[in-house]
């Protein structure tokens, strides 16, 4: 059918035309009473919005940056779009502010100028995109205002950290439930003996300890001190005796009167989850029923952490090593040394780099900001620790060393994540339910940190997912079936 204005797919008892933009789906044309409605282009402006949409051409930032013509200046960075209309646009590099498109482009943002940004409690230093703080001559500390501060010296002090264990012991922080001595530790690890080990790490040896109540402590013993060892034990006492949680590691006390620090906590028996994925130390095959909800539950503390406590906390260094299994292999998250607090009108941080190779989120290694996205990457990491059973970084026959997230994204893009999922959990799992476990580790591991879900998100949809486990897990299952 043809209008009198050459139109096609008119309404056959009117050839008038009209046109307006708008969502189609809240669009609903009533005929003649439209045309006849006083009230059409109100009733159009209220109820039909207007989405618009807009990228710099129709290439990817891969693509872009070749060209001559490539639209993001200095300090700004590219961002492909997720619509169907393809492109890119810009966007200013955390730590500067301004237009990313004109000249002379996105400019430092000076946060020592600014009290509202100003983190730090004696000297600021800006620095190209971020500050750093420190303390005058004589103060030991970080200088910064969410951190330990600059402390005024001591002379008194037998140990370095004295001051700081006196001030916690004053403010009532030191564990729930006692101060232990010297010589109850010594006694309840044997002195310490090397077959009470339960770990080692690069800071500290863990111990098993034996109270005189008969009752099990896990011992944290550091091995020397310096002012970074200091601040991880501060850290971790101050944070942990805030926390309440099923999930997350207890602390039981600590001992001040020591020359380095020791820290008390819950015996966790079984191991780590890292133990258990690698088939470590004798650590027996986990489910995937188990591995779903290990990793359902360590995503709902994850998300307490980043929401539910009195101050924010982000861990920093989420991986399958800190991830603790009790006798019925329920999870604990451990080791708060590097985590930080979140002052609650702060989404991110500025501070050093630390974390674990293969789990550091990429965002916050390249600029310095810590935000809770960081754990979300790391935590993607572990994912796909449990679906494939391959270490963060596989160790190839060549020289060169590969990455699993590079290699799982990229079998992801290429239709191949079953040709690299580990075959026991193929066997368990259906498709869709392992595909759609794929896509949520995919997200996690987005390079930006805003195009992550929040770990609240990731929670919410692996309790989701842990319904599609097959009824027969148990079948194949090699550990007790235990559910709490």
């Amino acid at each position: 059918m043809e209008s009198r204005y050459n139109h096609t797919g008119v309404w056959s008892f009117n050839p008038c035309g009209y046109v307006f933009l708008g969502e189609a789906s809240r669009f609903h044309f009533r005929g003649l009473k439209d045309l006849n409605d006083t009230d059409f282009v109100e009733r159009i402006i209220d109820n039909v919005p207007i989405v618009l949409d807009w990228t710099i051409g129709n290439l990817t930032c891969v693509e872009a940056h070749k060209r001559k013509d490539y639209a993001c200046l200095v300090n700004s960075q590219c961002v492909d779009s997720h619509t169907d209309i393809g492109g890119y646009r810009c966007r200013c590099n955390p730590g500067y502010e301004g237009n990313p498109y004109i000249s002379p482009g996105c400019q430092d943002i000076d946060e020592c100028a600014d009290s509202s940004t100003n983190m730090c409690e004696q000297n600021c230093i800006n620095t190209p995109g971020n500050f750093t703080c420190s303390c005058l001559k004589g103060y030991t500390g970080d200088g910064k205002k969410n951190g330990r501060g600059c402390i005024a010296p001591n002379s008194n002090s037998e140990f370095p950290w004295i001051k700081f264990s006196i001030d916690l012991l004053h403010q009532g922080w030191c564990g729930r439930d006692q101060i232990f001595t010297v010589d109850e530790l010594k006694k309840a690890t044997n002195n310490y003996a090397s077959d009470r080990i339960l770990g080692r790490g690069g800071n500290g040896i863990v111990y098993k300890g034996i109270l005189p109540d008969k009752s099990i402590v896990a011992i944290k013993k550091s091995k020397f001190v310096d002012e970074n060892q200091v601040e991880q034990f501060i850290n971790e006492v101050l944070i942990l005796s805030q926390v309440n949680h099923r999930n997350v590691v207890r602390l039981f006390g600590c001992c001040l009167e020591a020359e380095v620090p020791l820290l008390v906590y819950e015996y966790v028996s079984h191991g780590t989850l890292f133990e258990h994925i690698h088939n470590q130390n004798g650590a027996p095959w986990l489910s995937l029923q188990n591995r779903l909800r290990i990793a359902s539950e360590t995503a709902s503390s994850l998300a307490y952490l980043h929401s539910s406590a009195s101050m924010p906390i982000i861990h920093r260094d989420v991986k399958s090593t800190n991830i603790l299994l009790d006798d019925v292999y329920t999870e604990k998250v451990a080791d708060f040394g590097a985590s930080r607090l979140v002052p609650l009108e702060q989404t991110r941080i500025a501070t050093l780099v630390q974390g674990t190779l293969g789990y550091l989120d990429p965002e916050y290694l390249h600029t310095d900001q810590l935000t809770d996205r960081s754990d979300v990457y790391s935590f993607g990491v572990v994912l796909a620790e449990l679906l494939t059973g391959m270490k963060p970084i596989l160790r190839g026959t060549s020289d060169e060393d590969k990455c699993l997230v590079e290699y799982f994204v990229s079998s992801m893009k290429n239709n191949k994540l079953f040709e690299i999922l580990d075959h026991r959990v193929v066997r368990e799992g259906g498709v869709e339910q392992l595909q759609e476990i794929g896509e949520l580790i995919k997200s996690c591991l987005h390079l930006h940190g805003e195009d992550r879900p929040t770990m609240k998100e990731v929670a919410m949809e692996l309790e989701s997912l842990r319904k599609f486990t097959s009824p027969w897990t148990n079948a194949h299952g090699h550990e007790d079936q235990n559910e709490v």
